[in-house]
Formats: C-alpha cells, sequence, structure tokens
C-alpha cells in the first residue's frame, strides 16, 4: 500500500509501485526526475513507456524499460538494468540511500543515464552510463521499492534543457565537433565554477589590510571581513598595516591560500613554521591539519626534506556542495553574520533610492558572490572610491534578505515560508546582481510552494529572466494542466505576455473542458479585461465600438492567437450564434475559422478523418475532459455511474465490485454502512456512517476515490436521505487530491433541504473551486443532524457526483 503523507510526499511500500499522473516525461526518451528519498536500501525509480500496475516489478516485465536502484545489496551497489538485463553493478558509487531525506536527480537523455546527488539537478554528476542501442520511447516514471518501505517528496518531473551539453561532454563518444553555442556555454559555466574567494587571494582589489614580512620587505594584502571570520587577528580600525615579525613570505602565503582556497601547499621543512603561525593566529582548522600531517610524518619515521612539499586540505563537510562558501573554506559563518549585524570593518553603505539607508556591508563579501558589484567596486567607476552605493528599483526587504544569504549561505527558514512576493522579488534581485546560488534556491522553492494561485504571478517574473527558462516550462506546463481555473479564479494571466501565452495555449498537456474557455481567455487576455467575461460580452462591446479600440496593440496578437481555439469541437448552434456575431462580422480571422469548423461539422463522415489527421485544430485535445452534465435527481449521468459502465465501455455493474472506485466511511463497515449501497441503483432503508473522533473533533463522513487515474472538477452533486429522520443541516462536500488535505468545495450551514426519508436532494457547486480538478470527495457531517439519538450518524443511502471528468 502506498501511504500518502502530505502533498508532495508518499511511502511506497515494499514489492510495489507508485505511477502518479504527473510523473511523466513531455518528450519520449528525454526528461529528468529531481526527488528526494529516504530508504535503508533500493531506493528504485522504472522508466516505462507506458504505466505499470501498483504490484509492478522489473524482473517480471517483458516490455523495454530502464530501472535504476540506488542502494542495491544492502545499501553497497549501484544498478542499472535495461530490459531485464543488468548492465551496470558497481560498488562505491556515492548514491547510497539514507534513512534521512536525501536529494538525488536522475536524467535520460537519449539513452544516455546520468545521476547526481542534490538539490540541484544537472549539477553534482555522479554516474553515468551510455546505451549503445537506446530505448527512446520511455516517458512514465515509477517510484518503487524492494524488501523495506521507501520514502519520496518533492518528486518534480523536468524537461531536457541546455544542460544536457555539460552531462554529454562527460561521456567518450568518438564525436567531434561541438557547437560553439555549446562551447561558450561550458566556457561560461566553469568561469562560475572558479569564482570563489580564491580570485582574491592577495588581490589589491577590495582589501584593506596588508602583512608585512620578510622584515618589512614584503607587503601582502587581505580583507578584514574575512581574517575576522577565519581567526583572530589583531585588526582595529586605526591599523591597514600588521607586522608579522619573523615570518616569511611562504609562510604566509600558505595560511592566506589555506584560508582562501581550503587548501595549501607548503615545504615540509617550513611546515612547523606554518603551525606556529596557524596557532598564534588562532586559524584552529590549519594549526590541527598541521598536527596530523607532521604525526604522519612522525609515523612514517621520515626526518622533513627541505625540498619536498606537503599538502594541505580543509575537511570539506559537504564534498558535492557547489556553494562558494561556507563549504571547502575554514569561515566562521556565526562571526560572518556577526559583521553583517555590527557593520564592524565596513567599507561601504548601502542606500536604495526612495527608501534611504539599508545597511553597513563589506565589499568582499558582495563581490564574493556577485560579479555585477565586483565589477562596480573596482572597475573605476565612483562606487570604487566611494563609501556610500545607491541603487535604484528594489524591493529593500528583498535586498535585506539577499545581504542575509550573502553572509550566511543559505536563507533562513522563515523567509522560506513567506509569501511568494518576496521569493520573486528575491528572485530577480538574485538576476539582477548575479547571485547564481541564491537564484538556484528561489526557484528549488518556488517550485516547491507552485500552485495554481500562485503560476501567474510567478511567470510574469521568471519570464524576464532568461535563466529561468526551465522553471518557465515547468509553470507554463502547470498553469495549461489546470487552463480554467488560471482563467477564472483571477483575472492576472492578462499580464502574461504574447509569448508566454501562446507557449501555454500550444502546450500538449493543455487541459479545458471546452474549447469556448480558450476563446473566453483569448478574448480577454486581448482586451487586458480588468474582469471576468466572455465571448458574449466582447461582442456586445463591439457592436458599439470596433476591433482597434477594443484590442489596441494586442489586436493583431489575438488573431494569431485565435487559430489555437479548436472551434471544430465547439456545439453546432453555439457555431452558429458565432457566425452571427459583431466579432465575426469585424474581425475577418474569426469569420474564416468560425465558417472553416461549420464547414468541418457538415462534412461526410468519410471525409472527417481525412481533415483530423492533416490539421490540429480538428482533433480533440489528449487530455480534454468529459462533460458528464446532471439532469434530474437520480438520473444516469454521474461520475459514479459512468465508472459502473467502465467509463461507457460495458452495461452498468456497481462499480464497488467491479473497483472502479472506492467508498470509504468514518465508521467501520457493517451491514448498515455498506460502500455499495451509495452507488447502487436500489434503494435501502437504512444506510449511515458513524462518527470518528479526529483532532478532538466529532465527525462523520463518506469519501469517494474516483481512481488514481481519473480526476473530477465537480460542478454538481445528489444525496439521498435514508429511511430515517436523521435529516443533516450542517455539513460540506469538499475535495482533495491525495485524501489528506481537503478543500470545501460547497459549505452548508443550517440547510433545510432535506425533511423526509427517502428524499433525493441536490446543489451546485460554483465558485473557483469547481474548477479544481479532484481524486477523492468526501461528504462531511460538521454538526449533528435532527436525530437526538444518534446525531453524528449520517444517513445517506445514494450519493453521485457531476462535472467535468478526466
Amino acid at each position: 500500500m502506498m501511504d500518502k503523507k502530505e502533498k508532495n510526499s508518499l511511502t511506497v511500500a515494499p514489492f510495489e509501485c507508485a505511477w502518479l499522473k504527473d510523473l511523466r516525461f513531455r518528450e519520449a526518451g528525454r526528461g529528468c526526475v529531481a526527488f528526494e528519498a529516504s530508504a535503508h536500501n533500493d531506493v528504485t525509480l522504472v522508466f516505462r513507456e507506458n504505466v505499470g500496475s501498483q504490484h509492478y516489478h522489473y524482473k517480471r516485465d517483458s516490455c523495454p524499460h530502464y530501472t535504476v536502484i540506488l542502494g542495491s545489496h544492502r545499501n553497497r551497489r549501484l544498478r542499472i538494468i535495461a530490459d531485464g538485463r543488468t548492465v551496470v553493478d558497481e560498488e562505491g558509487v556515492a548514491l547510497c540511500s539514507s534513512s534521512a531525506f536525501q536529494s538525488y536527480w536522475i536524467s535520460v537523455y537519449d539513452g544516455l543515464i546520468s545521476i547526481g546527488k542534490g538539490r540541484y539537478p544537472f549539477q553534482n554528476l555522479v554516474f553515468q552510463w551510455l546505451d549503445t542501442n537506446p530505448n527512446c520511447s520511455v516517458q512514465y516514471i515509477g517510484l518503487s521499492s524492494w524488501d523495506k518501505h521507501v520514502g519520496y517528496r518533492n518528486v518534480n518531473v523536468l524537461p531536457p534543457t541546455q544542460d544536457h551539453i555539460s552531462l554529454w561532454k562527460h561521456v567518450d563518444n568518438g564525436i567531434e565537433g561541438e557547437e560553439d553555442v555549446e562551447l561558450e556555454l561550458e566556457d561560461e559555466y566553469t568561469d562560475y565554477k572558479s569564482w570563489g574567494l580564491e580570485h582574491f587571494l592577495e588581490n589589491w582589489d577590495l582589501s584593506d589590510v596588508l602583512f608585512s614580512v620578510d622584515s618589512g620587505e614584503t607587503l601582502v594584502p587581505a580583507h578584514k571581513a574575512i581574517l575576522v571570520a577565519s581567526g583572530n587577528f589583531p585588526l582595529n580600525l586605526s591599523q591597514d598595516v600588521v607586522q608579522l615579525h619573523g615570518v616569511s613570505y611562504p609562510v604566509l602565503h600558505a595560511l592566506l591560500q589555506y584560508i582562501y582556497t581550503g587548501q595549501t601547499e607548503i615545504l615540509e621543512s617550513e611546515l612547523g613554521s606554518l603551525r606556529d603561525l596557524a596557532l598564534q593566529l588562532e586559524v584552529n582548522a590549519l594549526v590541527n591539519q598541521c598536527d596530523d600531517m607532521m604525526e604522519q610524518l612522525k609515523r612514517n619515521k621520515k626526518l622533513l626534506d627541505s625540498g619536498k612539499r606537503v599538502e594541505l586540505l580543509y575537511p570539506r563537510i559537504q564534498p558535492h556542495c557547489t556553494t562558494v562558501f561556507p563549504s571547502g573554506i575554514p569561515l566562521n559563518v556565526p562571526r560572518l553574520k556577526q559583521l553583517q549585524c555590527t557593520g564592524e570593518f565596513s567599507d561601504v553603505c548601502i542606500y536604495i533610492q526612495g527608501h534611504g539607508f539599508v545597511a553597513h556591508v563589506h565589499k568582499i563579501i558582495l563581490s564574493l558572490w556577485s560579479m555585477p558589484f565586483e565589477r562596480m567596486f573596482t572597475n573605476g567607476m565612483s562606487e570604487t572610491t566611494s563609501s556610500e552605493v545607491y541603487i535604484r528599483d528594489v524591493s529593500p526587504e528583498a535586498f535585506q534578505t539577499m545581504l542575509k544569504f550573502m553572509y550566511s549561505g543559505e536563507l533562513s527558514k522563515d523567509v522560506t515560508m513567506e509569501s511568494d512576493v518576496l521569493l520573486l522579488q528575491l528572485l530577480f534581485l538574485a538576476d539582477q546582481f548575479g547571485v547564481t546560488l541564491l537564484h538556484q534556491e528561489c526557484c528549488k522553492i518556488l517550485l516547491e510552494c507552485l500552485s495554481e494561485d500562485s503560476v501567474c504571478s510567478i511567470l510574469q517574473v521568471v519570464s524576464s529572466i532568461p535563466c529561468c527558462k526551465l522553471i518557465e516550462e515547468i509553470c507554463e506546463r502547470k498553469f495549461s494542466m489546470h487552463f480554467d481555473y488560471c482563467t477564472t479564479a483571477n483575472i492576472e494571466f492578462v499580464i502574461l505576455d504574447e509569448s508566454t501565452f501562446r507557449k501555454i495555449l500550444q502546450c500538449p498537456d493543455l487541459t479545458v473542458t471546452s474549447e469556448e474557455k480558450v476563446l473566453n481567455a483569448i478574448l480577454m487576455w486581448g482586451l487586458e479585461a480588468s474582469e471576468l467575461c466572455g465571448w458574449m460580452a466582447v461582442d456586445e462591446l463591439m457592436t458599439f465600438s470596433t476591433p482597434d479600440i477594443l484590442f489596441g496593440e494586442r489586436l493583431q496578437s489575438v488573431q494569431d492567437l485565435l487559430s489555437f481555439v479548436r472551434f471544430p469541437l465547439l456545439p453546432y448552434t453555439l457555431l452558429e450564434k458565432l457566425e452571427n456575431s459583431s466579432i465575426s462580422r469585424k474581425i475577418l480571422t474569426f469569420q474564416n475559422l468560425v465558417k472553416e469548423a461549420i464547414d468541418f461539422v457538415k462534412l461526410e463522415p468519410s471525409r472527417l478523418e481525412d481533415k483530423k489527421k492533416n490539421n490540429v485544430r480538428f482533433q480533440h485535445r489528449r487530455s480534454s475532459y468529459k462533460e458528464l452534465q446532471y439532469i434530474c435527481d437520480g438520473d444516469s449521468n454521474g461520475v459514479l455511474f459512468f465508472a459502473g459502465t467502465s467509463y461507457g465501455e460495458h452495461p452498468w455493474v456497481n462499480p464497488i465490485l467491479s473497483k472502479k472506485i472506492t467508498i470509504t466511511a468514518s465508521s467501520p463497515p457493517s451491514r448498515y454502512t455498506d460502500p455499495k449501497v451509495l452507488v447502487s441503483r436500489t434503494y435501502q432503508g437504512t444506510s449511515f456512517a458513524g462518527p470518528r473522533l479526529e483532532d478532538g473533533q466529532t465527525y462523520s463522513w463518506w469519501m469517494v476515490d474516483i481512481g488514481e487515474d481519473h480526476q473530477l472538477m465537480c460542478n454538481y452533486y445528489t444525496l439521498r436521505q435514508d429511511g430515517s429522520r436523521a435529516f443533516i443541516r450542517y455539513w460540506n462536500l469538499q475535495g482533495s487530491i491525495e485524501g489528506k488535505t481537503w478543500t470545501n468545495l460547497r459549505v452548508h450551514e443550517n440547510d433545510q433541504t432535506v425533511c423526509k426519508p427517502g428524499q433525493f436532494a441536490s446543489w451546485p457547486v460554483t465558485g473557483p473551486n469547481s474548477l479544481l480538478p479532484f481524486r477523492f470527495f468526501r461528504v462531511l457531517l460538521t454538526a449533528p443532524t435532527t436525530d437526538a439519538s444518534n446525531p453524528w450518524n449520517l444517513c445517506i443511502c445514494f450519493l453521485e457526483l457531476y462535472g467535468y471528468f478526466l
């Protein structure tokens, strides 16, 4: 059994496999899955052309597939299986499972399987294997296990991006002649990777203190903020030169190199002098390294060789981390934070136009993270010599947050819980000032909290940031899969630029209940509407105006976008109304598209198929919903009846018996708590769900699961009272994606509708939530019924749901 603990987390039981609806590559054979996993062994991911079953296992699979197992053989090996044949069985690869959640990513690209560790896909590559006979059809991803439970969370499927270039360059496939663009991308990536404190080692730029060694003959530049965070140096505000008597330049160079890069080399004969200097200045990590090296030489009974050099490395806590600091160099982050708070040794004040003073900061810290800041402080402009910097058009709160990140290397947890607005401002700042790792962190958080309500605001920001193409594509797909909600729940989408809106309309995953919704959205976008409206409202405006006046600069864009409406799929009666509309008379493109659709509807059946093959406008969208409309109480048009017919394929059978749906109650099954009764076409006089205590509150409920492969946007529902007089007055109809977190679809407060035994009653579901697709639905009793003897029995003997079914 797969236990879904929260929206983004699930646990896969031994020998089972989870096939979630959204876990598939957009392009067959190409994609990347990023995820976190927790297990004692055998984190197992399966890549197939089609979805498997819950009890799927790769050993029994005769179809083409790839299986990747992290931590096989009691968490000692990495295994890759191709079509049932083990092609990789490697020991010692740093991809073992962990009882704590760890981040991984797996990329599949034309048979090249790349596996990495860490939060950011396409970085920290650990292992690759190239299939010489690639399976380019794999598209669906299964999350599986072996003999122990495996926890998965924050699973995201990402499209292939330019980053696959850097993965391919690790493979010796004999192919020469990379494209110039690809080489430039690689060079830029390499430049960034080499950027860090080592760039400022003994660099006169931004230095604010000098060390005098070799009896005053040599001056070596350094930076007070870095030194304060590394040891206990004799620094003060008035002193710019520190005298180090009896210290030679090679020894000082080795110490500074260790501080600025996390590693150094020195002659064996000078190892003792380096240790003494590190001890004097309290660079404790280097003292320990020197002690360990001297002990090692002593154990080997080796005399110090004045001509040989030894290497000292700072122990990296996170060997695969790519951050500039704190990983890999011996900086004390709490001291850096203290420097930010006190402003001690700061050399520049930041002001934001329209706000005023923001902070005392250190040029070296800002330059360490940001090339634009480094160039600002070193290229001879006014900021190079000035102690004040003025910045325009930025949020003070977001800028303060970025500064905190620069002094700590991480976003504080309270910031990640803030609104999307701050994160978006932070993302824009990170891009503006080139703080790449902050940019990545913001993208990661935004993806984790991405929802139908936030997708438009995120798109508005990321569409203007070139390096956010990955998150932009994910947002566009999210929007397209919840098109009805995103274009109806609010009006924010009209602010999107044409390119972004066009890509949403072109998305193959666009899911919509009616092509009329697509038409309405295009017209609202063209109007830059301030409130929701449909084509009829636009038609009325068109009667007394012209397209140029109504749509302005967007008129040509509207004419271009109208081709994405699949007019032939609209009802003929609606097409006739559109043909006679003012829009049709005044916009030639619209008129031609409607006429084409009407001609299509009138075609002979033999010619219809030819038309469909040659033009996508005549084809049903692969993710279109089926409308199951309420007609009357107890009709045969609902979702639960439709499931009983195997979705229109066979005569009706109780869907509980055919296992098409599942129904559970708040109380255990019994003679009078029988899930089959709720979807039966036969009336039963006694049927109820008894009370249950949840979080200290008493509730009763019936819950319907329409299946992991199906969703419903519910716009109507029907109940039937059993033969008792326990009438409900306070209850909610709720929907859920995973069966744990519930959204109210309709709230009933002192509803007097049900007043007779055996009575049917139906209600519409309206508002934005009626446009959200759910898998689980439940009727939840929130207050006692009218029956004083058993006030918490939810006495229902029939339930039906209506709406748009997928």
